[in-house]
């Protein structure tokens, strides 16, 4: 079912170890031409062409793309129970994580009279998109409203497909998230049409144009995203999940199989690759994976993913060759099922998330471990961060000098500016020493 590989004695360049287990086939590139065509047609027509998108990609026209603040309210007090105390518990922890997330104020003294204070602003107004495709996720909705909310965001509006089972509408148990959240927003528009409303707007149903759009999606969202970049900030491209698993001769291989199979749940595309320095765990995860993969409730897109050419079991020499496959491959999710996991922590920098040990599984982060799942895929993990209160802030100077300080450093100033033949930046400077110009006064 799965590739082996077997690295063993073999010392390879970090471009080699990249292109032995690919990723996915799927590109963003390769949908571009269709997606820049959507976006258009939402820019020009609005809400009609999100409703025929809607029936087109969705298979049912809305009745209102605007969900109400009557009907989300509803679908709060219909939740089950398990599922409404899930979700408690699961916004108190993430709440706290992300509030470790904001760094403080900061002041500096650069020199007497001279002062520096770095503070960090959010935006004012973003846009969070919540997939409805194969599954119903309103762990998403929790991930991308807390790290917003978290950051100070004023304004909050939430994307979602509409669904056929719900006459259009978004599925409920998304809505019943977003009202424990306060969020009273919510659009029933998906794919790449919704990713163009959030950025652009659409006046005829009171949605204002936002300054980030954050959020897990399909090809065509991840490609969206990279089609608005510029006049939005994202977050990322996020593409298929991806699990890597460092394991040891200690690992227990229920638990890896386990959990390689949770992850290509998720997608025919999803990647699952184990890096192992023993061969017996290789073997006995490859004979273990078929009839896991088969009882699974959703086995043919398990066995997929499993099959696919970014998914494999490699075999290396020793745990430092591990790390640096990891550090190659830059996980979106790493796992660290290992005798003495902290002891690789220092050789590990490329990864989304990084779990240890074996009571700490990606599906507990998926969900309430207090950490962010919306994550860097496809590689983007080696220059990207996941999601947090971060995404949503920026980074802002406010520069103080008195008259004795800009004094200290006055010529300084001028010998650049002349330097670099820009008089009048240095005129800025000596100005303030001189007496004002007949009429300037």
């Amino acid at each position: 079912m799965i590739q082996t590989i077997d690295l063993r004695g073999r010392r390879l360049s970090d471009a080699e170890l990249l292109t032995l287990v690919p990723r996915s086939a799927s590109s963003v590139r390769s949908a571009a031409d269709a997606v820049e065509a959507i976006i258009a047609d939402v820019r020009e027509r609005g809400a009609n062409a999100l409703l025929e998108q809607a029936e087109r990609f969705d298979g049912v026209r809305p009745a209102t793309i605007r969900v109400s603040s009557d009907e989300i309210a509803r679908a709060e007090t219909e939740l089950d129970p398990a599922v409404r105390a899930a979700l408690t518990t699961a916004i108190d922890r993430v709440r706290r994580g992300t509030a470790a997330q904001v760094p403080p104020e900061v002041r500096t003294e650069i020199a007497p009279g001279a002062t520096i204070v770095q503070r960090w602003r959010p935006v004012d107004r973003v846009g969070l998109y919540v997939p409805g495709g194969k599954a119903v996720y309103p762990s998403s909705v929790v991930m991308n409203v807390l790290a917003a909310q978290g950051a100070g965001v004023s304004s909050i509006a939430l994307a979602s497909p509409p669904q056929a089972a719900y006459g259009g509408s978004v599925h409920p148990t998304i809505l019943a998230a977003a009202s424990l959240l306060g969020i009273d927003e919510v659009y029933a528009m998906g794919g790449a049409g919704a990713i163009g409303a959030l950025a652009y707007g659409v006046p005829g149903i009171g949605l204002e144009p936002v300054q980030v759009i954050t959020g897990p999606g399909n090809l065509f969202v991840a490609t969206a995203k990279r089609a608005v970049t510029g006049v939005v900030g994202i977050d990322s491209e996020a593409g298929p999940t991806e699990i890597l698993v460092i394991a040891d001769e200690t690992a227990r291989v229920d638990l890896v199989v386990a959990d390689l199979v949770s992850q290509a749940e998720h997608d025919e595309l999803a990647s699952a690759v184990l890096v192992t320095t023993s061969e017996a765990v290789a073997e006995r995860v490859a004979a273990a994976l078929p009839g896991v993969a088969q009882r699974t409730p959703h086995a043919a897109r398990v066995q997929a993913a499993l099959s696919g050419e970014q998914s494999a079991i490699v075999i290396v020499d020793d745990l430092e060759v591990a790390c640096r496959f990891s550090d190659a491959y830059a996980p979106e999710h790493l796992e660290l099922q290992v005798a003495d996991p902290h002891a690789l922590l220092p050789q590990l920098s490329h990864a989304g998330a990084i779990f240890v040990g074996d009571h700490t599984p990606v599906s507990l982060g998926d969900y309430a471990a207090g950490s962010n799942h919306v994550l860097p895929t496809g590689g983007q993990a080696r220059f990207s961060s996941g999601l947090g209160a971060y995404t949503f802030l920026r980074a802002q100077q406010i520069v103080e000098y008195d008259r004795s300080a800009l004094r200290a450093i006055a010529d300084d100033v001028v010998a650049l500016a002349t330097a670099e033949d820009l008089p009048a930046h240095g005129s800025a400077i000596t100005a303030r020493f001189s007496e004002p110009a007949a009429g300037l006064d």
